[in-house]
């Protein structure tokens, strides 16, 4: 899953240096080379992340930025479509359900190649075989620190569980995972405790990439900043904080429906500028390909009153649509005073959401009023849970009953936020306003670096914080997920990576197990919203809106999809000349 965030503030110098560096006007429109299907090849695509990412192992994403680029060099057995988020096919050709909805068979692709690298015999990636497969899930399970995706499988595939737990003590199962079973070299099975409908969207994240013992061996820790994978770009260059360049892995087995090899790009160029009116300046400079989200102050200037560029902008296209994203504060449920669903409660009241929407984010988002799942899943009615809208007499009220009436004896708390974005700096202290002047409860705000500030979220170490929550696939158990007991160890010095809140309740459970074992889509949007509704009702997080993306485009740029979790694959975008009328391709 990803953590949404901003990072700290460089400064104007680097961003002069970075661009300095030949990373300017030279992208080779005039260099295009024309092929079948109306399609070119060449160009560099350029664009920016406003944070660093953590890690590039795919057990370790569990950020949007480490994921988004990941996704270029990583593939598992499925992807997603990025154009309607659908599953396709990758490293596995096709693949066999069984009538119990619990075996899963998989026809790996022959001649699929893992990147030339140094940790191979003379440099040359090997073929991608069943056994990695295997070998790659059954590193899945085990228990190490740096293993984000082990609740893909826990619980779900026979023997996840009990290999990690094994592993936990130190103990070997030579087996390995018990429902992971390669049948031959070209054919994996994996077997569920129960059926599970979101099992092939589990497959497409990347935790479940493939990736080779050999780099692991060679690497190690090192394998987050040399990461070796099998996907259509592979690392070149990477300085630490500054750029990463990607180029075409010449080896991709992937060809577009005219028989062209893809990537069409030569490669990818990602900086890390951490001031959004830099990028963007760079962005109308013609230095960037791409700008995702727009700086707030800047939104009346970019976009006019009807959702039109304006005429300094008009050059571009604007994307935009209703974003699978949650921004929440989040709360410590087993610590005072929020252990306390009164007072959780009480600040869902007291927060005015549609005066944030309306002023702080300048309309860039969607007050939420319901519950943790955004309204932007097809057939799902996300509007059907009843949420917290602002009602300050009901906010004191439920304080008062706590034991807090007026907020006397309530303990001064702090706010952990990250640091850079000026949006969560606004945000937070305009909520701060709100608490001092509804509640007459003192908050101060703390910014923290942001791994500091994940490190301290996942170790029970803050009592009120913000983060977001992005949806990996659209299903509203991405969000749901979060609140399952399983992920809430009692214990506060132990690691959550889900269940941050430590939010622990039966009923919940009972409802959440129950929707997720439900085959029929509309049956278990139904049980969906329930368990939603039982989250508002014990308030462990204050859901505060749901994000609305927005993406200024370069106007020779083809095929570049956007969709509501901002999944990315570039294997299929291309440049043409700027004369040029050429419809995406498929």
């Amino acid at each position: 899953m990803n953590r949404i965030f901003l990072a700290r503030i460089f400064s104007l110098s680097l961003i002069v240096l970075l661009f300095s560096c030949g990373n300017s006007k030279r992208n080779p429109l005039n260099k295009l080379e024309a092929v079948d299907g109306g399609v070119f090849y060449g160009g560099t695509f350029r664009y920016n992340e406003v944070a660093y990412f953590r890690s590039l192992h795919p057990l370790s994403m569990d950020e949007a930025v480490g994921a988004r680029i990941g996704q270029q060099i990583h593939e598992g057995l499925v992807r997603m479509s990025p154009r309607d988020l659908t599953v396709a096919s990758a490293i596995a050709e096709d693949w066999i359900v069984d009538s119990t909805a619990t075996v899963y068979t998989f026809k790996i692709r022959k001649g699929v190649r893992y990147h030339d690298d140094a940790c191979f015999p003379n440099g040359k990636g090997r073929e991608i075989k069943a056994q990695d497969f295997k070998y790659c899930f059954t590193k899945l399970c085990e228990a190490n620190a740096d293993n984000r995706g082990f609740f893909l499988f826990e619980n779900k595939v026979v023997g996840a569980t009990a290999y990690h737990e094994a592993s936990a003590k130190g103990q070997t199962l030579s087996e390995g995972v018990e429902g992971v079973q390669v049948l031959d070299d070209y054919t994996l099975e994996i077997r569920l405790e129960k059926p599970f409908p979101g099992f092939m969207y589990y497959l497409s994240m990347p935790y479940t990439s493939v990736f080779p013992k050999e780099a692991i061996e060679a690497y190690g820790k090192e394998f987050r900043v040399k990461p070796v994978g099998s996907g259509p770009f592979r690392v070149k260059e990477l300085r630490e904080d500054e750029a990463l360049i990607l180029v075409k892995n010449e080896n991709y087995w992937g060809k577009d429906q005219h028989g062209n090899q893809l990537p069409y790009l030569d490669a990818i160029k990602i900086t890390f500028i951490k001031e959004q009116k830099a990028e963007l300046l760079e962005f109308k400079k013609g230095n960037l390909d791409m700008v995702y989200r727009l700086p707030l102050e800047m939104y009346d200037e970019i976009v006019s009153k009807t959702g039109e560029l304006t005429p300094s902008y008009s050059d571009f296209e604007l994307q935009s649509t209703p974003s699978l994203l949650l921004n929440y504060y989040g709360m410590m449920n087993l610590k005072a005073p929020f252990d306390n669903k009164k007072v959780r409660q009480a600040f869902n009241y007291a927060i005015d959401k549609q005066k944030i929407v309306n002023f702080t984010l300048k309309g860039m988002a969607i007050a939420a009023h319901y519950g943790t799942v955004p309204p932007a899943i097809v057939g799902y009615d996300a509007k059907a849970v009843k949420g917290y809208k602002y009602d300050a007499d009901k906010a004191k009220q439920l304080l008062a009953e706590a034991g807090y009436k007026n907020g006397e004896g309530f303990p001064e708390i702090t706010l952990q936020i990250n640091s850079g974005g000026g949006r969560h700096v606004q945000m937070a202290e305009a909520i701060q306003k709100m608490l001092q002047d509804n509640l007459n409860i003192n908050v101060k705000i703390e910014a923290l670096p942001f791994p500091q500030h994940l490190e301290n979220v996942d170790n029970g170490r803050s009592l009120f914080w913000r983060l977001g929550w992005s949806a990996d696939y659209p299903d509203p158990e991405s969000f749901l997920n979060l609140f399952y007991s399983v992920y809430a160890p009692e214990d506060l010095s132990q690691r959550a990576y889900l269940n941050t809140f430590r939010y622990r309740s039966k009923e919940y459970d009972e409802l959440f197990l129950d929707a997720i074992a439900t085959l029929d889509k509309d049956d278990r949007n139904r049980k969906y919203i329930k368990a939603d509704q039982k989250i508002m009702d014990d308030a462990p997080i204050i859901p505060l809106y749901y994000e609305k993306s927005y993406r200024l485009v370069q106007p020779y740029v083809k095929s570049f999809y956007q969709n509501p979790i901002e999944y990315r694959s570039l294997r299929n975008v291309f440049f043409v000349q700027k004369d040029e009328n050429t419809e995406p391709a498929s």
